[in-house]
């Protein structure tokens, strides 16, 4: 007998293929209901004030209001938590990282366009973070996540002002340069935010950063990533030399590893092989790096995300003499890949995400 009661959603999308789809798909999952749904921006808004759902699918893409027009009303009025339906494209990823930055607990890709009537490939990706919307209690987070950017905006800021970084503030990487081999996933666009600009950049170190998303959104997320942080930010690319101050984010769709040269240079590899449930995974990229810098120079921090990617590569760091770091329950917006990796023994920190950095600072 069914004792805990169905999350009820609120499905907001200007297609009325992609309602019935969206409907479908929510449905199969036997701890969702879909409440209502609603044709436009507009309709969200109001169906969302008066039926009150416990979180809203919204596209991104509706006429009247648009779907990010629609979110800030809705987090504006802490109604509940929003999950963002976006396009796979350069825009769609802009838009999306807005939303994300403006309240939306997390982002599904819609496959193939604004209509896409293969949606059922991502049908599981959005059930777990309908769920895990709605489990995170995300409301209690957002003043604090708007508080910690006004503190990065300001740091960027302070940055500003000693002038514009170029290749001379990273100088070549020398034989004690340090390895920082970070996973994160839902919830990760947001949380990283909250690490990575409290970096300096003349750390001696390289970051390895995996966040799993699709490949034509980790372009625009580092260059977002960039324009907040003290490190320089890009995406990784096959065939580029590791250097210190800079952090590598890997490409979607690849595998971000680290190679080691007979010359002793370390160089970035990517690759689609292996086979893995996610692309990038954390587990690879982890592997990779500790075999490039052995683990007395290799940190490695596990932060919020639904599953285990990396929770046995950190196992692995801690055993081979490097650092490991899992954020904690207090901050994490879903508690999967931390909590794992905390279970396995691969933790020799638990911290939550604002003191993750200085935790960092700290190995120097």
């Amino acid at each position: 007998m069914r004792t805990k009661p169905k999350i009820r959603v609120l499905v907001a999308d200007d297609s009325a293929l992609m309602r019935r789809t969206l409907r479908r798909l929510i449905e199969a999952d036997p701890d969702l209901e879909v409440l209502d749904t609603a044709r436009d921006g507009e309709d969200a808004v109001v169906k969302a004030r008066t039926l009150r759902p416990d979180v809203v699918s919204m596209d991104i893409n509706m006429p009247k209001l648009d779907g990010i027009s629609a979110l800030q009303l809705i987090v504006h009025e802490a109604i509940c938590p929003v999950v963002m339906l976006s396009s796979l494209t350069q825009r769609g990823a802009v838009a999306t990282f807005e939303s994300m930055e403006l309240g939306a607990f997390d982002f599904v890709a819609k496959p193939s366009g604004t209509v896409s009537s293969d949606l059922g490939t991502v049908g599981r990706e959005l059930c777990s973070k309908l769920k895990a919307a709605v489990a995170s209690h995300s409301f209690t987070r957002l003043g604090r996540r708007r508080a910690r950017g006004m503190e990065a905006l300001a740091r960027e800021r302070a940055a500003d002002r000693r002038g514009p970084r170029d290749e001379a503030d990273s100088p070549p990487a020398s034989a004690d340069l340090m390895a920082i081999a970070i996973g994160i996933s839902t919830g990760g666009p947001a949380t990283i935010g909250e690490v990575l600009p409290l970096l300096p950049r003349d750390l001696n170190a390289a970051v390895f950063l995996v966040q799993h998303m699709p490949g034509t959104f980790t372009a625009s997320f580092a260059q977002r990533l960039d324009d907040t942080c003290q490190l320089r930010v890009e995406e990784a690319a096959a065939g580029t030399e590791v250097r210190p101050g800079h952090c590598y984010v890997g490409r979607g769709d690849y595998h971000l590893t680290v190679h080691r040269s007979t010359l002793g240079r370390r160089l970035i590899r990517t690759s689609t092989k292996p086979d893995t449930l996610f692309k990038p995974s954390v587990d690879v990229m982890m592997e990779s790096v500790l075999a490039a810098f052995g683990g007395e120079r290799t940190i490695g921090v596990l932060m919020t995300g639904i599953g285990d990617d990396g929770a046995d590569m950190m196992v692995k760091i801690k055993q081979a003499g490097g650092y490991t770091i899992a954020e904690s329950e207090e901050t994490a917006v879903v508690f999967g890949m931390p909590r794992e990796a905390i279970a396995r023994g691969g933790a020799h920190a638990v911290l939550p995400s604002w003191d993750i950095a200085k935790a960092i600072l700290r190995r120097f």
